[in-house]
């Protein structure tokens, strides 16, 4: 049988939309951190043609490969997508990162090295370490309260639950049910790290220092933040269905009839 040589590489997801000015750079920076690292773009047709400038690097290096989507599917589907394509080409790990800049490259080979600990290793502005640059109080207060209502809706015990900056073991991700994943924007971000955590997973982070974007704008809206919100009362419905079935295992009588 054939050494799959991809067992020793991590795929890089990057959806994109209206990220010419950015795409070069990100692209450069993310295939010069570690030679291990394969790029996968996901542009949703971006109006401002993103997808030529990589179509021109993809003509260069067969590490970069781009999909072009029809239409705007948003975030979520884009991780879906990249997920399957590194399950089924036999990557050990995929790397969730933004195309804006604001995740550096330089991270990613001391994350990779946590990779045989642990399942998923999350670049986190909150530990130790950690910061943002560059955000005005009202991004950094939403960021803030985004965050504590996600550990306290989910439970969590990370301190960065919505950084999508992230390096999934392509084993954990194959104990998820990835068509069956609901959110379709950022706030799969939160629903992933549920998932993550249902099935056991162990989870680290590494910090990071978070800058704000230089050229673009920013795709989190108001519509986003109301996903977000939806996403997080479904999953904690489903945290307490799930508590309240295992509570009725618990206390019902066993079916199991004992001798006299």
């Amino acid at each position: 049988m054939a050494e799959n040589t991809n067992a020793y590489r991590c795929l890089v997801v990057l959806p994109t939309y209206n990220e010419r000015d950015n795409i070069a750079q990100i692209l450069q920076s993310v295939l010069s951190a570690d030679d291990r690292l394969d790029v996968l773009v996901v542009d949703d047709s971006s109006p401002d043609l993103t997808a030529v400038t990589v179509r021109e690097i993809e003509r260069c290096t067969p590490r970069v490969r781009l999909i072009q989507r029809a239409k705007k599917m948003g975030l979520g589907s884009a991780y879906v997508l990249g997920f399957a394509t590194a399950i089924r080409e036999g990557f050990g790990t995929v790397c969730t990162m933004d195309a804006d800049l604001s995740h550096d490259p330089r991270y990613l080979a001391d994350m990779l090295k946590l990779h045989g600990d642990y399942d998923l290793i999350i670049g986190s502005r909150y530990v130790a370490g950690g910061h943002i640059e560059g955000f005005s109080i009202w991004r950094k207060m939403n960021s803030i309260v985004a965050n504590a209502l996600a550990r306290r809706f989910i439970g969590s015990d990370v301190r960065d639950c919505t950084s999508g900056y992230r390096v999934y073991s392509t084993a954990l991700l194959r104990k998820l049910n990835l068509p069956a994943l609901e959110a379709s924007g950022y706030s799969m971000i939160v629903e992933l790290l549920y998932e993550a955590r249902v099935s056991h997973a162990l989870v680290a982070e590494y910090p990071i220092v978070f800058k704000t974007r230089i050229a673009g704008k920013s795709k989190i809206s108001y519509l986003e933040v109301l996903g977000s919100m939806r996403t997080l009362f479904r999953l904690k419905i489903r945290q307490l269905q799930a508590r309240s079935a295992l509570s009725r295992e618990v206390l019902e009588p066993s079916d199991v009839t004992l001798p006299p």
